[in-house]
């Protein structure tokens, strides 16, 4: 039992939360850091007069962060299986799930490669590799990560483009041949060498290097540049959009999980929820700005999208990050500021006013009897109800992040 316990501890330890100041925030902090003083040593390696004068330090450290990867991908191995969804299966396919994933794949190549290379001395094959731990920010970027899933769901249309793309190359370059060969026969003498007048034509790169002569050549290069304006701007525009759609899929999925943890709204139902998703107004205030003082009125409950704010009570201070809320209690009865709210670093919030609110439940009964239990339930709790806005719930859940993460 405590083995799966510490499989637990080590899996939360090694998959960042984006929470921050915890454990794993600041051991993705240093994954980070060790992967750009990687990439670095790898860059200046290069230079043969700096190599030549610290070829021996650039070893080292290749060494010492090759080490520290395959630690971490071996950590990783041997924790997954103590993941909760994956205790339903078997360690072995728990961990080659993991091993066969596409940031599994990453963590691998960040170690193998680099091994194999140092241990045949193949000084520039260590040099390309060792820019393969570059792509281990992946795990700690959320917008690569919903690049790489917007590339994902769209591949069998960017399949389909690339199909398209090697057909309009087999075409012009069979017509540049048929056209230029007899004028040019070193560089369009067959339809494999018209094929790179193609492909950097199509591409829009236009080296310069092969140019049609003739006018029926100039004609087709005419069309060929045209077209290859849409070709580019086809799997551009597929690529764009759904990762404008990816981004606000997380969105939308960040904000449901922040409702739906707030005790008000825990028992609401889809359509309910997603009502209430359409009143929040977004808000952003700098480190340092103050965003409410104690006893002011509070009319609204805020929740926070990304950043950290401190609440200065009477008797202690809590920190609030990502997908933390504050103020519930606003929404159900007019009360004061329990605390003065300040942002410790630049924070996104989400506001919910209580006017909207309420407006809200006047057209949805079911809603409204649902608010009407929490508030007999709150007014039962006279302790809570002299904190102000500031419920139990919230100083909780300050208390349950700082317990679990250090």
């Amino acid at each position: 039992m405590q083995g799966h316990d510490l499989r637990r501890r080590v899996y939360d330890l090694l998959e960042h939360d984006n929470i921050p100041h915890t454990s794993s925030a600041r051991l993705a902090h240093v994954i980070i850091a060790i992967v750009i003083v990687n990439v670095s040593v790898m860059l200046l390696a290069s230079v043969p007069e700096f190599n030549a004068r610290f070829g021996r330090l650039l070893i080292a450290v290749e060494l010492v962060s090759l080490a520290i990867f395959a630690l971490e991908y071996a950590a990783r191995l041997w924790s997954v299986a103590g993941h909760a969804p994956a205790r339903e299966m078997s360690p072995w396919r728990a961990r080659l799930d993991y091993a066969t994933s596409s940031l599994g794949i990453i963590d691998l190549l960040s170690v193998l490669p680099s091994g194999v290379a140092m241990l045949g001395n193949e000084h520039p094959i260590l040099v390309l590799v060792g820019m393969l731990p570059f792509f281990k920010l992946v795990r700690y970027s959320t917008a690569m990560r919903s690049l790489l899933a917007a590339i994902h769901a769209e591949r069998r249309t960017l399949f389909g483009c690339l199909v398209i793309l090697i057909g309009a190359v087999l075409t012009f370059a069979t017509a540049m041949y048929a056209v230029e060969h007899d004028a040019q026969p070193d560089k369009f003498g067959s339809i494999p060498l018209a094929m790179w007048w193609a492909i950097v034509t199509l591409g829009t790169v236009g080296y310069g290097d092969v140019v049609p002569v003739t006018a029926m050549g100039k004609t087709v290069a005419s069309f060929a540049i045209i077209g290859g304006l849409m070709m580019i701007a086809l799997p551009v525009a597929i690529i764009s959009g759904a990762f404008a759609n990816e981004v606000r899929r997380h969105d939308f999925i960040v904000t449901w999980s922040m409702l739906a943890r707030v005790p008000l709204f825990a028992h609401l139902r889809a359509a309910e929820i997603a009502d209430i998703m359409r009143l929040l107004r977004a808000q952003t205030i700098e480190t340092g700005e103050i965003l409410v003082r104690r006893g002011e009125p509070a009319s609204s409950m805020y929740f926070i999208a990304a950043g950290e704010v401190e609440i200065e009570l009477p008797a202690q201070r809590v920190r609030l990050a990502d997908g933390s809320f504050f103020g519930e209690i606003a929404l159900l009865q007019r009360t004061q500021r329990s605390g003065t709210v300040t942002a410790v670093r630049k924070s996104n919030l989400l506001a919910l006013d209580a006017q909207d609110f309420h407006a809200l439940i006047a057209r949805a009964p079911k809603l409204a009897a649902h608010v009407q239990e929490v508030v007999k339930a709150r007014l039962a709790d006279s302790a809570q109800v002299q904190k102000g806005d500031i419920g139990a719930d919230e100083i909780a859940l300050a208390t349950q992040s700082d317990n679990g993460c250090d």
